[in-house]
């Protein structure tokens, strides 16, 4: 996946990090013992996935028009753009970048939108509830990040 710029790298190593002793101290492991199949076994997505996870929940709540009402300009489908209607994006509920003022809203919204976008097309046009869709997300993205072990 793209590397998203709402939070610096140092940053999420550092949540990383806390993520990590937070789990050791639960299970009692020590400072040197692998903590990847720690985090798998008690369910916990790694901090740049969890990061994906709440920009795509965020995406997923407005689509479905479950998002507050102050956020409800910040995102346009492709759907919704007139010359972008016949266009393979239009099906695939994908969030078209819309101009900002300042170059913190871009980044904010293009963090979403690179999260949602990066989604297997099937996730991005399910309709269901947003529990439902959580724990399909959360599933993928753990599969995801823990396949390899």
């Amino acid at each position: 996946m793209n590397t998203f710029t709402l939070v610096s790298n140092k940053d999420k190593g550092r949540l990383q990090l806390v993520q990590n002793t937070a789990a050791r101290v639960m299970t009692g492991n020590r400072k040197y013992d692998h903590i990847t199949p720690v985090l798998r076994d008690l369910h916990w997505l790694p901090v740049r996935q969890r990061i994906i996870f709440k920009l795509a929940m965020a995406v997923f709540k407005y689509i479905h028009s479950l998002a507050p009402s102050y956020l409800t300009g910040d995102c346009v489908l492709a759907s919704s753009v007139a010359g972008r209607r016949h266009l393979r994006s239009a099906n695939a509920r994908t969030p078209v970048l819309r101009r900002t003022k300042t170059a913190i809203d871009t980044r904010e919204f293009f963090s979403a939108a690179v999260a949602w976008n990066c989604l297997p097309l099937e996730l991005r046009r399910l309709s269901c509830s947003v529990q439902t869709f959580a724990l399909i997300l959360k599933k993928h993205l753990f599969i995801s990040c823990y396949k390899r072990i």
